[in-house]
């Protein structure tokens, strides 16, 4: 699905707007989106990469020290 969008300044700035695709994600005022460039373009998403990258780091981690982690939780 493609729509175009219509850069406009806003204030000192130039921006678009994205009130339907916003209320699509379930996303509100407040909420953060993460702008990732890949080989199309950009993609915007709620879905931060660096923090998934992060997750799995830790659960490797924990799965290797399985019983420090155990210990620890004593």
């Amino acid at each position: 699905m493609s729509k175009e969008v219509i850069i406009r300044r806003i204030g000192n700035s130039l921006g678009i707007t994205l009130s339907e695709q916003i209320k699509e994600l379930g996303l509100s005022e407040g909420d953060k989106l993460h702008i990732v460039r890949t080989s199309n373009g950009f993609e915007l998403t709620p879905y931060d990469p660096d923090f998934a990258e992060a997750l799995e780091d830790a659960r490797r981690f924990m799965t290797k020290h399985a019983n420090a982690m155990k210990a620890l939780a004593k």
